[in-house]
């Protein structure tokens, strides 16, 4: 095998100090200097350690500015009070940034992994200011596959270094599962401007014009076209000043 020194395998460990020892009384690996002992790949407990942690809460702070409308505004109200009893339901409760985990997930209809909530601002700047409110929807971001869903779980390690009694270094790598939350803002603003809308006036009036025009041209070139038939003989058709009286038609014919 070999064991070449300084080399650092991505799906490793550590990186190999050059020496080749034993695995077990069969097997022979490459030593690598790392923390020992390595980590163990165990599946995650089923169920969850902590399955009440689908009713704790999460404030959501969000706040947006429309330079061009020089126009602030966040997602809390300007209620104390409201805000330390209120919990969000899109029915008595739409407007509280308050969420339970448990509402989420359910609202986008998933049981776990990777959540998104997005905060939608659609805002009139003509309205009064209480109809400037975001809406709130959720959804599940990850992959919904069962059958192409490799590495399935939101997980993630972090690491606690400390020293024992003697001075040893030691550290406690921890791997844990749980839902991940993405907070989405998109929004749009608008507000009436009076230019805009007389030159939108005008346009369209001078359009209505020129339609007009239109007809008139066309039912000159009409008016001066007859076409009359009598006794199944057709009458011809004729173009110009009028200059008598076609005995076959019974009307007046131009030429």
């Amino acid at each position: 095998m070999d064991c070449k020194r300084g080399f650092n395998d991505a799906r490793g460990n550590g990186v190999r100090t050059g020496r080749c020892v034993n695995y077990n009384d069969t097997v022979k690996t490459c030593e690598v200097l790392s923390w020992c002992p390595l980590e163990k790949i165990v599946e995650p407990p089923n169920p969850p350690l902590l399955a009440d942690a689908e009713n704790f809460t999460v404030l959501i702070k969000n706040n947006i500015r429309y330079p061009k409308f020089n126009f602030n505004k966040r997602n809390i109200l300007i209620n104390s009070s409201y805000l330390t009893q209120c919990v969000f339901s899109r029915k008595t409760d739409p407007d509280c940034p308050i969420f339970r985990l448990k509402d989420i997930v359910e609202k986008a209809e998933e049981d776990f992994q990777t959540m998104a909530v997005h905060i939608w601002w659609d805002c009139n700047l003509d309205m009064p200011q209480s109809w400037r409110v975001p809406r709130y929807t959720f959804r599940r971001l990850d992959n919904k596959d069962p059958e192409n869903n490799v590495g399935p779980w939101y997980n993630f390690r972090f690491a606690k270094y400390y020293k024992d009694i003697d001075g040893t270094e030691t550290k406690t790598l921890i791997k844990v599962y749980g839902i991940r939350f993405d907070v989405l803002v998109f929004g749009q603003a608008g507000k009436f401007n009076i230019i805009p809308t007389l030159l939108n006036i005008s346009a369209g009036l001078a359009l209505l014009g020129l339609v007009r025009m239109s007809f008139t041209h066309w039912n000159t070139i009409i008016s001066k076209i007859r076409f009359r038939t009598e006794f199944g003989h057709p009458c011809k058709v004729y173009r110009g000043p009028l200059v008598g009286v076609d005995k076959h038609c019974g009307n007046a014919c131009i030429q």
